[in-house]
This record gives C-alpha cells, structure tokens and sequence, in this order.
C-alpha cells in the first residue's frame, strides 16, 4: 500500500485532486494556499448562495458579491482552478425558508448548522464527488482524527474558533471524504500563513453576520417570508394572566428579557415559552425557564456504534456555541432519530430549535434539534419537580 499523504490518502498530492470550499475568507483561502504550496491539485468552488446585490452593503457576512471576487482573486494569485455554483434556489428552500418557519413555529434555528447540513456538505459535497475530487477541504476550525473505527470529529485546537458545534450534523459518510487543515491551528497563525502567501484577505474581518441578513435585522426576512409572524397576541404569564399583547411571535425567543414592552411585575420577566398555535407568548421568572430534561429529534450520532447505547451514555452537552459543556446523560427516544437529554444539575438553555451537541472530551459524538414542548408538556417551576426522569 501506498504511504499516505498529509490528508490521508494514499497518492503523492501532485495526483490528489482537493477540491476546497472557498468563501471568499482568510480562513478558507489559507486552506487552499497551504494545500496548493504542498503540491495537491486543488481546485476552488465557491458558492453563489442568494442575491449579491442585496448583502454588499455589509462586509461582515459571508457569500455576498465581494466575497465572490475575493475568492476567484485569491484563485488567481494561488495558480488554482475556480468555479461559482450557483445553489441559490436550494439555499432558499433548505435554508431561508425554514429560517423564517422555525420562528413561525416558536423556535430559534441555527441556519448555519442548516447550510453545512444541505448546501455545504450535501451537495457541495457531491460536486466535488463529480469532478473527481478525492476530498472535500474547508476553512473549518475542527479536527479530523482518524480513531479505531474511523475518522472522529474532535474539537479545534484553538478553543476560540473552535466551531465543533455548527458541524455535528456532519454524517460518518461526509466525514469519511471531508479534510479540514486548519483544526490543528490558531487562528493567528492562520492569518500569518495568509500574509506570507500574499493573500490579499490576511486582513480581512470575520463573518459575523447571517450571511442573507446583511444589516442584522432577521425579522425583515421572517416578516418577508411569512407574514403570519406579524400576527398579533397574547403575552401571557405563567400564572396565566394576561399581561399584554405583543405583534408577531415571531419577534420573541425563549430566554429573552428585553423588549417585552411590559412592566408591573417586581421580578424581571423572561420568554419560558412561545405557544404558535394559541399565538401567546408565555412569561415568567427566571426560574421558569430551568430545564433538566428534554427531547431532541433528527439526531446524528458520532460514537461508537449504530446508535445512542440502549441504557444511554453519558456526556458533557452544549446548547449554545458559546456555553461550557454541562454533564449530562442522554438516552435514545422512542422514535428512530430521537433521543431525550437529563442533565445532572438544571439549565435555562433549552430553547426549541437550537442543537444540543455531546461531547466526549474533545470528540464530538453528535447532537440533535432541541424538540418544542407541547402546551401540556410545559409545566411551570413552581408546579414541577425540575429533576424529574427524561421525558
């Protein structure tokens, strides 16, 4: 057999076609620099994702026209092949609609996670299959270890970039023909690879924004989309009092404090809860919005095996990106793709929509959708037992 190369294959890379997912970003265009100065044939996609004219006014998100033209210019300075996809139909489809519907459903997505799922790792994925790629390399900070059954997903080593959390829906399959070169570097190294190459991004600002909601206002797009987001109703205690009225449900995510527009209460007031059917929004204290257990659909799992272990496995979970990893244990659901979550102490971030991801150490072994509790599900704090068995 064949030594393998840096990326694991077995071929010199002057035979090792790479094609590299290139956003226009420093992070991105140093991934093709450093694979082209190690001799692969690499050759850059970038995708065309919505209408450019609409998101130049922002330099801080990503896939917008002048993201485009940075990228064929890195290109061009690399000596590398570069090719625009057009996937602004599906982009649409897969993930601005069901943006817009997951706040019509009371829920807070994570559209990133939607665009590596679709887009990125499906059917980017498979235009690098056809012209035949031998992998798919992106700018993403996370590692690919090769473990005793296959490749793992571990986190970065830089824990400030580290972005393990947007890919846990990656499949064993994607990740198989998946590289990522930058999950072994910090960030300010990769900046210097980019200044030494003469890469004409070295100093180019992150994304920060959602790269189709340029000025950072999502409820235009939301309202846009679906109107019925900006139908009125109901603020509603816990205690079942009606203590105001708010203009869409749409404008609302569980755990938010602020905007509320109401007051008479001597404790501060947060969303616990977001009822589309009866259109209320449902307020209470803090404590209300504490969580042990909860569910999780369209799971992805990583570990060993097929599936989650029977009796369970414990694990350490984020549910947010920024969150430090809580203990947990997480047990397979009644339904394929399911699975319920008990954490060993409560937490006030379980917010339907966004992704619980577990952790094993530094390996990621999946994570699911956190599923949206049902009117007769939600019980408040002072009415429950907060360390009850999974649901």
């Amino acid at each position: 057999m064949a030594d393998l190369n840096s990326l694991g294959l077995p071929k010199p890379p002057q035979k090792t076609r790479v094609v590299v997912a290139m956003s226009g970003g420093v992070d991105s265009s140093v991934t093709a620099g450093i694979l082209a100065e190690q001799g692969y044939d690499v050759v850059g996609f970038t995708m065309q994702l919505y209408d450019h004219g609409a998101a130049t006014a922002s330099s801080k998100s990503c896939c917008a026209g002048q993201d485009i033209y940075d990228a064929k210019r890195v290109a061009d300075r690399l000596g590398i092949a570069h090719y625009v996809l057009d996937y602004e139909n599906t982009f649409q489809k897969d993930v601005i609609e069901k943006f817009a519907d997951s706040y019509v459903s009371g829920e807070t997505p994570i559209p990133c996670v939607l665009c590596n799922q679709t887009v990125k790792f499906r059917d980017l994925l498979k235009a690098a299959r056809d012209i035949g790629g031998d992998c798919l390399a992106t700018g993403h900070y996370v590692q690919r270890v090769m473990g005793a059954n296959g490749p793992e997903m571990h986190r970065a080593v830089d824990p400030d970039r580290d972005q393990s959390y947007f890919l846990f829906a990656t499949t064993r399959d994607q990740l198989d023909y998946l590289r990522f070169p930058l999950g072994g570097l910090l960030k300010p190294e990769a900046r210097a690879i980019a200044k030494r190459i003469g890469l004409s991004v070295a100093e180019k600002p992150d994304s920060q924004d959602i790269c189709f909601v340029p000025q950072g206002s999502y409820m235009d797009v939301v309202k846009k989309l679906r109107p019925e987001a900006e139908r009125p109703g109901e603020i509603v205690h816990v205690d079942g009092r009606v203590l105001g009225h708010h203009k869409g449900i749409g404008g609302y995510t569980i755990g938010q404090r602020r905007g509320l527009g109401i007051g008479g209460e001597i404790d501060p007031l947060y969303v616990v809860r977001i009822d589309p059917s009866a259109g209320q929004v449902i307020v209470g204290a803090r404590q209300d919005l504490l969580r042990q257990s909860f569910g999780l659909h369209d799971v992805n799992w990583l570990g060993a095996g097929v599936g989650i272990p029977a009796d369970g496995v414990r694990v350490a979970v984020k549910m947010r990106n920024t969150q430090s990893p809580l203990n947990a244990m997480v047990l397979p659901g009644e339904k394929p793709g399911t699975a319920n979550v008990v954490l060993d102490e409560p937490e006030t971030a379980a917010a339907p929509g966004q992704a619980c991801v577990f952790y094993d150490g530094e390996r990621v072994l999946g994570g699911g959708w956190i599923a949206r509790d049902d009117a007769k599900a939600f019980v408040p704090h002072n009415q429950r037992n907060v360390k009850a068995a999974a649901v």
